[in-house]
């Protein structure tokens, strides 16, 4: 975990109690851009900052931190104004705690950023497979046509052609269709 607070008390009295929850802060920052660096550096499973900090501020610190996808934002503030939540949803932020804070309130908004920054990593992974099945099916059916014009096959003879040399040539069907797609002239 990194902490980002510009108020060294208010710092340390946070690292202490995260500490006492049973977290680990491996990393300290003074100010938005140390905290970026930090979370670069160190790949912590979470940071908790302060919205105002000198040099970069909180919000745009953690619009940089998710635009790297690094790890999860839980935002710390005095204020609660409609405008700054708004901005922290905005910059990606995970979890928003209102100052003054205590244990109780801390170890909930760690958990559920945590679990929301694994869901959304877990949605992502989904979404590239599938969009990479949805190229593979999209090369397979253009290939079956060329291989229907070209060869005079069935659809269902195509389809079982472009599986049978991926099979012999331990090719993906992909390679395969883009192969057949690259290697006959388009009619």
């Amino acid at each position: 975990m990194v902490v980002a607070e510009d108020e060294t008390l208010i710092r340390l009295d946070l690292v202490e109690m995260l500490g006492e929850l049973g977290y680990d802060v491996v990393g300290q920052a003074s100010n938005g851009e140390q905290a970026v660096e930090l979370a670069r550096d160190l790949q912590p499973d979470v940071v908790i900052m302060d919205v105002k900090m000198p040099v970069l501020d909180g919000l745009g610190a953690a619009e940089q931190i998710h635009s790297q996808d690094l790890c999860p934002v839980i935002m710390l503030t005095a204020f609660s104004q409609t405008e700054l939540v708004e901005r922290a949803r905005d910059a990606g932020v995970m979890a928003y705690v209102v100052k003054p804070f205590s244990a109780d309130d801390l170890r909930p908004a760690i958990e559920i950023a945590r679990s929301r920054w694994q869901e959304v990593k877990a949605l992502e992974a989904e979404i590239a497979d599938l969009g990479e099945r949805l190229e593979t099916r999209k090369l397979v059916d253009r290939a079956k046509g060329v291989l229907m014009s070209q060869l005079k096959l069935s659809e269902a003879d195509a389809f079982r052609w472009i599986q049978k040399t991926a099979m012999d040539r331990r090719l993906g069907m992909k390679e395969v269709a883009d192969a057949v797609i690259k290697g006959f002239p388009a009619s």
